[in-house]
């Protein structure tokens, strides 16, 4: 027959259970914390790169693109319409200032020139002819107003005695009437005399004065020919390589075209590119840094175009070191715009990790483990990044790009 089983011992068997679930439970835990230990995620040691944090000084830089270019660059145009007879260099070659480079067809320059020469003769005839008959005139009316002041003398002489002898019974003022009519006619024809002097003068002087600015319009004309058919000989303005010549004997050149280009390829600057966004950092007389390789070059940025073209802001960067041997002409650099200097900043070295002012999932080396924390970056340079926050002075933070271990909160280290 079956014994009842009280109440106690079912609370003993039910506790006895509980214990052994959770002992297993535990142990389960237990088991798979050690396995997770055994295949944490590791990564070779050699494989990165460590840099350590201090306290420093940090100058702040934007990152710019730059191209190296010559120094001097001079495109020589054609400044005629004409065709290539000969050609004196190649390209390559080294010219002095003065050495003819090519030469074109001037037969319709140099009939131009005559033409303008010829005319210019006859504008001088002119101005002469005209200067002799202005004189001629002005000088009957000089001559005529001599005379006629003579005669209104005389007239007045007249007047004079008709009215003394009229004062003794002698005359009439018939005779008084008339000598006053004549005397005040000529009067008035002298003054009509010297006004038409005063205006020929007037007249002579715009005539002549029109002249000469013909004559100096003509000259004008004359001698920008002659330095069109002087550039037209197309020499090396200055010592330099010549870079690119048009080398084929009866090709047809355009007015304007360009025939030839020299350059400085000893000395040479960097034209920087820059983001707009980035254009009040940017300012004439600033110190640039650009980056060759491992070379460093400083310079100072000048020349910058007012307006933005296509999202990005064009200057020019002359170089302290200007004739350094690692410089080509179109060789691609970095560029760095120092904007900005801070003192007592906590640093770490720069990296590929870095791009820009931001939050960053970085790790940190915890003796034979990488730890992830979130760290806040600031400005940098070509050497440093600012820390804001997130790492303390002292500590060894990983500088290579580690996003394909972003999921991951530490990593062991082999």
């Amino acid at each position: 027959m079956d014994r009842q089983i009280s109440q106690e011992e079912k609370n003993k068997v039910k506790r006895k259970r509980m214990y052994i679930a959770a002992a297993s439970v535990a142990a389960v835990v237990a088991l798979i914390l050690v396995i997770m230990q055994l295949v944490r995620p590791s990564i070779k040691e050699s494989d990165l790169r460590f840099g350590q944090a201090e306290t420093g000084t940090l100058e702040a830089s934007v990152s710019a693109t730059g191209k190296v270019a010559p120094a001097f660059e001079q495109t020589i145009n054609s400044p005629i319409s004409s065709r290539v007879v000969e050609v004196y260099c190649k390209a390559g070659d080294s010219v002095s200032a003065g050495v003819p480079l090519l030469r074109l067809d001037l037969q319709s320059a140099e009939t131009e020139m005559r033409r303008l020469s010829d005319e210019h003769s006859i504008k001088e005839y002119g101005r002469h002819q005209s200067e002799i008959s202005g004189n001629t005139i002005i000088t009957n009316l000089e001559m005529q107003i001599k005379v006629k002041t003579m005669s209104v003398s005389q007239l007045k002489e007249d007047v004079d005695n008709e009215r003394r002898l009229d004062s003794i019974g002698s005359g009439t003022g018939e005779r008084i009437r008339k000598a006053e009519l004549a005397y005040n006619t000529a009067q008035l024809e002298l003054e009509q005399l010297k006004k038409q002097l005063e205006n020929e003068r007037k007249v002579q002087s715009s005539a002549m004065t029109m002249k000469d600015l013909e004559l100096r319009i003509s000259a004008d004309n004359l001698s920008l020919m002659q330095n069109t058919i002087d550039e037209a000989m197309l020499k090396a303005p200055r010592a330099a390589t010549l870079t690119y010549i048009i080398n084929e004997v009866g090709r047809v050149v355009n007015a304007g075209e360009r025939v030839a280009i020299i350059a400085d390829l000893e000395h040479f600057k960097v034209n920087g590119q820059i983001a707009d966004a980035f254009a009040a950092k940017v300012s004439a007389g600033s110190h640039a840094v650009v980056q060759i390789g491992s070379e460093r070059l400083d310079g100072i940025i000048t020349n910058i175009e007012p307006q933005s073209n296509g999202g990005v802001i064009n200057f020019e960067v002359v170089l302290q070191d200007d004739s350094n041997k690692k410089l080509r002409p179109g060789l691609s650099t970095q560029l760095y715009v120092l904007t900005d200097i801070k003192e007592d900043i906590v640093r770490i070295p720069t990296g590929p990790y870095y791009q820009g002012p931001g939050t960053y999932k970085m790790f940190v080396r915890q003796g034979e483990r990488l730890e992830r924390r979130e760290v806040k970056l600031g400005d940098a340079n070509y050497d440093y990044v600012e820390v804001v926050s997130g790492i303390s002075p002292g500590e060894t933070v990983v500088t290579v790009d580690m996003k394909e271990f972003a999921s991951n909160k530490q990593l062991k280290l082999k």
